[in-house]
């Protein structure tokens, strides 16, 4: 550093003993210094010339710090500044989804700086830092060894190093000697262009490293340049003859050495000497290697934007210069801050065609080559360039990688991993774990009716109202309608039931009205004998108002209908059996109930018994009467379409009043279950009403229990149950006689059979 500022005096005031604020210019100005490459040194460089505005542009310094230009003001350069390489290095990070990682940063402005901004980018991206720790420049065994046990103990795979390859050299020293692999390098551009790290010991730990690199480009006939250099053509530049000898292992001769054996060894020093026809094209070195000339590339660019400067401030045309008055400055005579205005507004494409300008902070756009480190077949290492980062792009498309062309660590094929979690996967959120970072969590399924539709998702959403998750929770599907339909197995079987149950009814009735003038139809009350069989019929079909889509109509009538056609057909059994108990007792001498034997009464207990249903059923329909109702919520994934019954009391009035006259039939016919067979339902009828009355009692649990279409089917199956209940008590032994016992269905039989039976008695 010592050097730096020595030397910078000795340019500003061309003295050999520099005088501070005194220049003695003895030859045409200064015009800019191009350097230098390290930030350590372009610091205090900068700091002095930018006391005089005097233009320097660094062709390697990157530090964060010398973007301000408070404090150098005169300072430019052509390298990124580091800022630019941590927003890469976290885009990178954040393209493959690495969500834990390690930094190591040297302990030096290029170190610090470049980690923080890193630091803050990658915690923007939700990116989580496990450990962030220093590499000295100076390393220490306890140092070194404290920092490989953090590498080695770290669940993250993706280690970021900011640094030189010198600090860092120590380290991966130690790294390789523990043979800790499986680690995925991410390098600055300090040393991700390096050979310290290609040799065999580093390969298990270091292939397949990726590294941000400082843009290369070509010079046109640099190596032409390079190869004719020669310490003759050049004398005053004591580099050259130092160069000379190292490469060729040899002495020039120097004053005092007897040089009459040149080019052989001298018999004092045994030093071989230089001879000056030694030739650079004979030699392969890395000092001809034209693949990266990322630090010359950059001096090449400074120089010729001094160069261009030039250009144009001898070009300015007097009373059109930016100087005041419109003056342009004199070219051979001008005063620093006149040519770093130059500089700075200088803009042209180079030799590759590319675009060298400065920003306001006198930083070039941040360009950056992606390498990764990669094996050839001959088990040499080459640099494979796989992306590049280009800050001029628009947000989100500063980065391009090719995948595929990248070779990870180990072989692997896929993307490695570095997380501190696994991915939550599309159905599941993630919950932080209490003391750990964000990127530490857990998965956990989300909630009944909610869904994630992607990985890592820190919360569900509810599906609408008329939408349900998925199986696995991934996405809303629309609910499915839920009702007692025609189309599924059991809405068609109750459907083809009541169709069926409807049309035995209907035959016997037919039957019953062809043999109408036998003794056994005109014994039992032909006339009420058909209205009961139409009304089963009607009872029958009535279940199919069950069946199908609700509507508004439906879910009014279905219940109302029900009960109304029930109830005319539980009169019509009552009145059958108060009619048989008025015969029988009428037949006695001197019977008041002769009077009652006719269709009146019979008709009288029907129309009443019927006419208080009705009554219940208007008061239901004009005060609460049933309505479709959309059940979104009761039934997971279905929309349940039922029929609210509107008022509950009413509803079960009505199914209680059934019950009444269900429970009257059943007692007149049990006590009258002794009449004479002959002419006698009573025991037909007791059985038929004991069916009906069970079924109905077994209906309220389970219609109490169920919801949706199950309901509906539990109401069908007790209307048809109770229906062909009836029907097979009361009407199937006469269709038996009538069909099948034609010589029982005659009046002598009937009369006979009474006879006997009176005796018995």
């Amino acid at each position: 550093m010592s050097m730096s500022i020595q030397t910078t005096m000795h340019l500003l005031t061309q003295q050999r003993e520099p005088i501070p604020n005194f220049c003695c210019r003895t030859q045409p100005p200064l015009a800019a210094v191009v350097g230098e490459e390290l930030s350590i040194q372009s610091v205090p460089m900068a700091t002095i010339l930018g006391l005089y505005k005097f233009p320097q542009i660094s062709h390697g310094s990157s530090v964060v710090a010398l973007s301000d230009k408070i404090r150098f003001p005169s300072f430019l350069r052509t390298t990124p500044s580091d800022d630019f390489q941590a927003f890469g290095i976290a885009r990178l990070v954040a393209h493959f989804r690495w969500t834990w990682v390690g930094i190591m940063a040297e302990d030096s402005d290029y170190g610090h700086q470049g980690s923080q901004i890193l630091k803050q980018e990658l915690e923007k991206a939700g990116i989580c830092i496990e450990f962030l720790t220093a590499l000295p420049i100076f390393s220490s065994k306890e140092k070194i060894d404290y920092i490989v046990e953090t590498i080695e103990k770290s669940k993250a795979k993706v280690i970021i190093v900011f640094s030189s390859d010198s600090s860092l050299y120590p380290v991966m020293l130690e790294i390789a000697r523990k043979n800790i692999t499986g680690r995925i390098w991410i390098a600055s551009d300090g040393w991700s262009t390096t050979s310290r790290f290609s040799g065999e010991m580093f390969l298990r730990t270091c292939k397949g490293f990726l590294g941000f690199s400082v843009r290369r480009g070509s010079m046109p006939g640099f190596k032409e340049h390079l190869i004719q250099l020669h310490p003759t053509k050049n004398p005053t530049d004591v580099f050259i003859k130092t160069f000379w000898e190292k490469v060729f292992n040899c002495k020039w001769p120097t004053l005092g050495i007897n040089q009459a054996g040149s080019g052989a060894y001298n018999e004092w020093s045994m030093v071989k000497f230089c001879t000056g026809k030694e030739s650079l094209r004979e030699l392969n070195i890395s000092f001809l290697d034209m693949s990266d000339l990322s630090i010359s590339y950059n001096a090449y660019n400074a120089v010729y934007s001094i160069a261009h400067a030039l250009h144009n401030f001898s070009s300015c045309q007097p009373g059109e210069g930016p100087f005041g008055n419109g003056s342009c400055g004199g070219i051979q005579d001008f005063e620093p801050w006149q040519l770093l205005h130059y500089i700075w507004k200088t803009r042209y494409k180079n030799s590759n065609g590319e675009e060298v300008f400065f920003d306001a902070n006198g930083n070039p756009p941040g360009i950056y080559d992606i390498l990764n480190m990669q094996l050839t077949p001959e088990q040499t290492v080459k640099f494979v360039e796989v992306g590049v980062y280009d800050s001029r792009n628009l947000p989100g498309k500063e980065l391009i990688i090719n995948e595929s062309a990248i070779v990870w660590n180990e072989g692997q094929s896929k993307i490695p991993q570095s997380v501190c979690s696994e991915t939550c996967p599309p159905g599941y959120r993630k919950i932080t774990e209490e003391g750990k970072p964000l990127c530490c969590f857990k998965c956990v399924i989300c909630s009944e009716g909610e869904i994630s539709n992607q990985s890592d998702s820190t919360e569900c959403w509810k599906c609408l109202e008329d939408y349900w998750p998925d199986e696995q929770k991934e996405k809303c599907i629309k609910k499915s309608l839920e009702f007692l339909s025609y189309e599924e197995p059991l809405g068609a079987i109750l459907a083809v039931s009541s169709v069926v149950t409807a049309a035995i009814p209907a035959a016997i009735l037919v039957i019953f009205i062809k043999y109408r003038h036998t003794p056994i139809v005109r014994a039992n009350n032909q006339e009420l004998s058909f209205l009961l069989l139409i009304s089963l019929v009607l009872c029958s079909l009535c279940s199919l108002i069950f069946i199908g889509h609700p509507k508004d109509v439906t879910c009014l009538v279905r219940q109302v209908a029900f009960g109304i056609i029930f109830a005319l057909c539980v009169s019509c059994i009552l009145a059958k059996t108060i009619m048989v108990v008025i015969a029988f007792r009428a037949t006695k001498p001197d019977s008041s109930l002769k009077r009652w034997v006719g269709p009146q009464l019979a008709n009288s207990i029907i129309i009443s018994s019927t006419s208080v249903q009705v009554v219940i059923c208007v008061l239901w329909l004009s005060t609460s009467s049933p309505f479709l109702q959309i059940n979104k919520t009761f039934q997971k994934g279905s929309i349940i379409v039922e029929c609210n019954e509107g008022s509950a009391m009413a509803f079960w009035c009505m199914l209680g009043y059934m019950g009444i006259l269900a429970s009257v039939s059943f007692v007149v016919a049990f006590l009258s279950r002794k009449l004479p067979d002959s002419f006698n339902e009573a025991k037909f009828i007791t059985f038929s009403m004991l069916i009906f009355i069970s079924v109905w009692l077994s209906f309220i649990p389970a219609y109490l229990s169920t919801r949706g279409k199950h309901m509906v089917a539990v109401e069908v199956f007790a209307i048809l149950s109770s229906s062909i209940g009836l029907m097979a008590c009361i009407f199937l032994p006469k269709c038996y006689i009538i069909l099948f016992r034609p010589d029982m269905n005659t009046k002598e039989f009937l009369l006979n059979r009474t006879v006997s039976n009176k005796k018995m008695k």
